[in-house]
């Protein structure tokens, strides 16, 4: 039978076939496919965010390094997170993101554990490094990857319960990770949250598929219907053949300037928020863990909420300056309170952390809708790239500023501030119109 319009709304259409089985077919997608992606951001997010509870946990005075070494340990995995961002992506659309993952997975998961292992301050640095070059094409990998699953309508929600990993990571390894240190010790515990990694690897090799064609658990018509509504919707986009035309375009150079100053703001959040609250409130270590994991629970609410009202309306800007706004002033909140009022400063740090998070979904759903599927992958590695510029400096800058004043309000003002720089970015971008997301749906019914 033919589709009805409404399920030619959410399915690619204009091939005959059971329109009930191709949807169900489809619908597959959000089964099999997200839970494997999800799974593996989250190993990611768990080897490269662990490393606070270790610094936390007295990681410098058991290596006898200094509060600054402790700092550029943190700060490297970014550095080298930076090396093969736009080579990664390249070799992901040439010849597939499911091979790149496994290997990276394979590696990172060794890297990760080694944290544990080492002893001297170089081993360490130069693990760190490593760890960051394992993970470093991974990101963009799995939002190319997710651009050839799912449509625009479809693809904040998609792109959100991938960096859902981050959160969710952060908030069971939160609850947990300062247990295990005081059960383990901070080494022992870096070995036991690097093995799942290595494992994991294998079951993303048997589970994932890098084209809808590949995959034996979806129909060949769903499959056929959906390539051919992911080819209609380039009908709208400016051809652009030559990523070096690609990334000097403005909006591209906007967009990763905006996401160098939100990943300043956030990776100095994540990877000090251990320490400044266990110093800012006096908590053990077990209790700093609980209050870590509150922000990534309004995090995850928030990210899922924003997604699904993003694709709803296709409007993708309105959902992103608004909450890095809130956020920044929130932290700017914490950098008033944190000396006179620690439940109001961790009030603002709970209200701050959710919003950083928030706009991930619309954020990486904007990008595929500004520059087509040729150079994609190197733009949003591009962008990702500069994500990390920013995320080596909001680490060392937020530790060594911690080290160097020895209280956490220098540290948010400096969060705060690349908050609010970033959200005012947003007034240089113009979402496409509705109308021409209409336009490319209807090519589809021809």
């Amino acid at each position: 039978m033919k589709l009805t319009t409404e399920d030619q709304n959410s399915s690619p259409i204009g091939l005959d076939g059971d329109g009930a089985a191709v949807t169900k077919s489809l619908h597959r997608r959000w089964l099999y496919l997200l839970p494997a992606v999800f799974v593996t951001y989250s190993l990611a997010y768990l080897d490269r965010a662990n490393y606070g509870f270790g610094a936390a946990a007295g990681m410098a005075k058991t290596l006898h390094i200094t509060g600054e070494q402790n700092s550029l340990l943190s700060a490297l995995f970014f550095l080298g997170y930076l090396v093969f961002q736009i080579p990664g992506a390249s070799f992901a659309k040439k010849h597939g993101a499911r091979r790149l993952v496994f290997v990276s997975l394979v590696f990172w998961g060794i890297l990760g554990a080694l944290t544990g292992v080492l002893t001297r301050f170089w081993m360490l640095a130069l693990d760190r490094f490593l760890l960051g070059v394992a993970e470093s094409c991974i990101f963009p990998a799995m939002l190319l990857l997710l651009t050839r699953w799912f449509s625009h309508a479809e693809r904040s929600r998609a792109n959100t319960l991938l960096i859902l990993g981050n959160p969710i990571t952060v908030l069971w390894m939160s609850a947990i990770t300062g247990f295990l240190i005081e059960f383990l010790g901070w080494q022992k515990t870096f070995i036991v949250e690097g093995i799942p990694s290595v494992l994991w690897a294998f079951a993303w090799l048997f589970l994932v598929r890098d084209r809808p064609a590949d995959a034996t658990w979806l129909r060949p018509e769903a499959a056929s219907l959906l390539e051919h509504r992911l080819e209609r919707e380039q009908v709208s986009l400016p051809k652009i053949d030559a990523v070096r035309t690609a990334l000097v375009r403005p909006e591209v150079l906007i967009l990763a300037f905006q996401y160098f100053l939100w990943s300043l703001g956030l990776y100095g959040f994540v990877l000090w928020l251990p320490v400044i609250l266990r110093q800012g409130g006096s908590l053990s270590l077990s209790n700093t863990g609980l209050l870590t994991a509150c922000p990534y629970a309004a995090a995850i609410l928030l990210m899922i909420l924003i997604s699904r009202a993003s694709d709803r309306s296709l409007n993708r800007q309105r959902f992103i300056w608004p909450l890095l706004l809130v956020s920044g002033l929130a932290l700017f909140g914490s950098f008033l309170f944190a000396q006179s009022s620690f439940p109001l400063a961790f009030l603002c740090v709970v209200i701050g952390g959710g919003c950083m998070y928030a706009p991930y979904g619309p954020f990486f759903a904007f990008i595929p809708e500004k520059v087509p599927r040729t150079v994609s992958a190197e733009v949003m590695a591009f962008i990702n790239s500069l994500g990390a510029v920013g995320g080596f400096v909001g680490s060392y800058f937020v530790g060594w500023l911690q080290a160097v004043t020895g209280n956490a309000k220098a540290g948010y003002l400096l969060m705060s501030l690349s908050l609010i720089c970033a959200s005012g970015l947003s007034f240089f971008l113009h979402d496409s119109p509705k109308r021409q997301h209409a336009e490319a749906a209807a090519e589809i019914l021809k």
